[in-house]
């Protein structure tokens, strides 16, 4: 399957949580938090493709539901 099809690719260049169709991207939120991650950044990237995959698909994500969650991020003054 297509890498773009992934919310996450590995170095390796292993993909990992889909979201080609609304079944996928059901799925990938609900193992988001079962996922390891190199990197923060790349956590958050995937993150941000869940929810923009569920958005398109018109899955609603709840505010409480870890994929929703963004990193937090100190304010700057």
């Amino acid at each position: 399957m297509d890498k773009r099809k992934f919310a996450y690719v590995d170095k390796e260049g292993e993909g990992h949580l889909p979201i080609n169709d609304e079944a996928h991207v059901r799925n990938a939120m609900a193992r988001f938090n079962q996922t390891d991650f190199e990197s923060g950044t790349k956590k958050e990237t995937a993150r941000k493709k869940i929810v923009k995959a569920a958005k398109r698909r018109g899955i609603k994500v709840a505010k409480g539901d870890n994929v929703a969650k963004g990193r937090k991020t100190k304010a700057k003054r």
